[in-house]
């Protein structure tokens, strides 16, 4: 049982150094989509192709790579720990699925800007950005003060 525990505290500081990754790539790509379709709508071809190199190198690298941890390291907290009964576990994974939909968005933004095709405006856009600030501050508060 000690060592189940001790176990637990590995995933558990992981997951957090994964949930950083992620974070950061989600920060980071939306505010790229920025530059990128500013670029696009200047006719600054040359610019817009480096964000295109830029958003795939994050993608691969960082972004998905994190996600997909984070969701085994989580899922693998919630089972060890006992967690499925308890509702601030429901209510995270609820803000942590739509923070995967929005990471799935942006994604697919920034692969039809690789191919010259924008349908949002810039303040849309920018305000998009602010959706991982607004879900890590709720998925904190729900890990560490548990509320429910």
């Amino acid at each position: 049982m000690e060592e189940l525990a001790l176990a637990y505290y590995w995933f558990l500081a992981a997951h957090i150094i994964f949930v950083i990754f992620w974070m950061a790539g989600l920060f980071m790509l939306p505010r790229y989509l920025v530059y990128h379709q500013e670029a696009l709508i200047a006719g600054r071809a040359e610019e817009a192709a480096l964000w295109v190199e830029r958003e795939a190198r994050i993608r691969r690298i960082i972004l998905s790579p994190a996600m997909i941890i984070v969701w085994l390291l989580g899922l693998t907290l919630a089972t060890i720990g006992h967690h499925w009964a308890e509702g601030w576990l429901a209510a995270k994974l609820v803000i942590v699925l739509a923070l995967s939909g929005y990471h799935g968005w942006a994604v697919s933004y920034s692969k039809k800007l690789s191919k010259g095709v924008h349908s949002i405006g810039g303040r849309t856009l920018r305000m998009l950005n602010e959706v991982p600030a607004l879900a890590a501050t709720l998925i904190v508060i729900l890990a560490v003060i548990k509320p429910f």
